[in-house]
């Protein structure tokens, strides 16, 4: 049912994601008194962002005083094995105390000591306390709250549009297409300026945090097409503790916070075996370690018959824990009929976050097209090669705003909001080559694309496994052209999910040939051909869209230089770890 018709709409700034980190850049914007208009393709109280469980980072020193912003700094820096963009990393732990306090004034509620600070717990890798949180639902009461702000300020969120195309001309942004997922009706929004904040592609791996329908990785083809680079693609975390039982719901996550409130593992003969991985932080190292430390039990022959290791917290009461992770222990009554209070839970490493994504300008998080911005999961650079569990809230509250503030100036300098007829015309196109009767079907296509991520581009991997997944994305990739895609006035579901599955498929892609290229292991990207780093090169991975070929281009470039002081900050840290660790021997 080929057609051209849609309806225009006009906005100084659309945003693409209902999520934490849109909700922030569209309140900041229409504070500004700019008018901003919310597209998304999920429920606007059910985006990913409900699932960020755990807390939120800001060093406020209120349990351990010594914390500060250049700790915050430190930990996330070399966790992220010095790749992660220092500027961006700089500015997420000085501004995280100020947003954080702000989103609980709010209406976020977030857990307070006795003399109405701010608690704080322990997460993974963090030397002090600085992970605020409500309960183990942390995201939700930040989505909620955000909500609540932008209902306030009238921000209009359109939350059943896909958005299939971006409008580009000479390198300038000005807008979005979309279709509305129920009615297929089309939509133009013409904007000065548009923001990403559309999440990561952690779904296209067979067992995942994620679940239907969401992290795709429709953003960075969308990217792509606009002629945005994405930088360390490779880097994907595998949290340690996701669910292994029912199957219908493997990798569904378990939250970090069950090991910061002290949680324990043990493989099947009863070992506490973190003591063979990272003997003085145990449970609370590093997700990559963690997880590492995992899989290796389970592939190794110490796992539980059922391919998952034990995470056990039933030496705490009972009101302890409904107390501090009260959705933990719902999760596995409602889905096993078991009681975390009185035994173990069985978790396996589950594909979690995207920590590479579109290249962005650190203080503004502009893209190198006019008008193009980036927020939250989507955006590249903050987290290096490891994320660690609670920076990532921080990061839609922070970078959120700061591409709200980037986006109204870019606005307000604009002499004029640009119009391309031919521009609108491609967009219609690419909705319409699918429209057709054809052989192969979506869903099974992105189930076996799935299948394949996880065996050839799973925890660890080697240059022969990517090889071979590679051939096999492309083999998919080659019978897009012949998918069955029907669309009428009640449902659009096939145009949705071919539209998924091309955007699954060169995010794959982007995945693996960044894989192959970073010969070496190195946080979150394990290679058994390369087990060990190469401090010798500190460089970032990118990847780029020729549009003459249509291929995929990959290039390496050493990462920039840190300021003096930052530089001076991680030496000293690293001195330090050297003398506690001969100390320790």
């Amino acid at each position: 049912m080929e057609t051209y018709d849609h309806k225009s709409e006009l906005t100084n700034v659309l945003v693409i994601g209902c999520g934490g980190a849109g909700l922030r850049a569209a309140i900041e914007i229409k504070s500004q008194g700019l008018d901003v208009k919310i597209l998304g393709k999920r429920p606007k109280t059910d985006p990913h962002t409900v699932l960020a469980a755990g807390g939120v980072n800001a060093a406020f020193g209120n349990l351990d005083k010594a914390d500060s912003w250049e700790q915050h700094f430190i930990d996330t820096y070399l966790e992220g094995y010095g790749i992660g963009d220092a500027v961006q990393i700089e500015m997420m732990a000085k501004e995280a105390p100020t947003l954080v306090e702000e989103i609980d004034n709010w209406g976020a509620n977030f857990a307070k000591l006795d003399n109405g600070k701010l608690d704080q717990r322990f997460f993974g890798a963090h030397k002090f306390r600085r992970t605020c949180y409500s309960g183990d639902y942390t995201g939700y009461s930040i989505l909620k709250t955000l909500l609540k702000k932008a209902d306030e300020l009238n921000i209009p969120i359109f939350d059943s549009q896909y958005v299939s195309e971006l409008l580009v001309k000479d390198g300038t942004c000005f807008g979005a297409m979309s279709f509305d997922t129920i009615s297929s009706k089309r939509s133009i929004y013409f904007a000065d300026a548009v923001i990403l904040c559309t999440g990561g592609h952690t779904r296209l791996w067979k067992k995942s945090s994620s679940r239907k329908n969401e992290n795709t990785g429709d953003g960075y083809h969308l990217a792509l097409k606009a002629g945005c680079a994405l930088i360390d693609m490779e880097m994907v975390q595998f949290h340690p503790s996701g669910m292994v039982l029912p199957e219908e719901i493997a990798g569904t996550l378990v939250t970090e916070a069950v090991r910061g409130e002290g949680g324990m593992l043990f493989n099947n003969r009863g070992e506490r075996f973190m003591v063979n991985y990272d003997k003085e932080r145990m449970e609370l190292s590093t997700r990559d370690k963690v997880a590492i430390a995992n899989y290796t039990e389970i592939s190794e022959g110490r796992g539980t018959k059922n391919g998952a290791v034990y995470l056990d917290i039933s030496h705490k009461d009972r009101e302890f824990i409904m107390k501090k992770i009260p959705s933990i222990y719902r999760q596995f009554i409602e889905t096993q009929m078991l009681d975390i209070s009185k035994k173990p839970m069985e978790v396996a490493p589950t594909a979690h976050y995207s920590m590479g994504g579109i290249h962005v300008n650190a203080l503004e998080h502009c893209t190198t097209v006019n008008g193009l911005f980036a927020a939250g999961e989507v955006a590249g650079g903050l987290h290096g090669a490891n994320r660690l569990g609670g920076n990532s809230l921080a990061e839609i509250l922070i970078f959120g705003k700061r591409a709200g503030i980037a986006s109204v100036n870019y606005s307000r300098k604009i002499n004029y909001q640009l119009r391309c007829y031919e521009t609108v015309q491609r967009a219609h196109a690419n909705i319409n080559k699918f429209l057709k009767k054809g052989k192969e079907l979506a869903i099974p296509l992105q189930n076996d694309l799935r299948e394949i991520m996880w065996k050839y581009c799973g925890v660890v991997k080697n240059k022969d496994l990517l090889l071979i997944g590679l051939q096999k994305i492309r083999n998919i990739k080659s019978k897009l052209k012949n998918l069955d895609v029907r669309i009428d006035e009640t449902s659009c579901k096939d145009l949705v999910f071919a539209l998924d599955l091309e955007s699954s498929l060169i995010s794959s892609e982007s995945t693996v040939l960044s894989a192959i290229e970073r010969e070496e292991s190195r946080g979150a990207h394990q290679r058994s051909d390369f087990p060990k780093i190469n401090r010798e090169k500190n460089f970032n991975v990118f990847t780029k869209l020729n549009k003459n070929n249509d291929q995929l281009e990959i290039k390496k470039k050493p990462i920039k230089k840190i300021r003096q002081e930052l530089n001076d900050l991680v030496s000293n840290a690293k001195q330090d770890n050297i003398i506690k660790n001969k100390l320790l021997e």
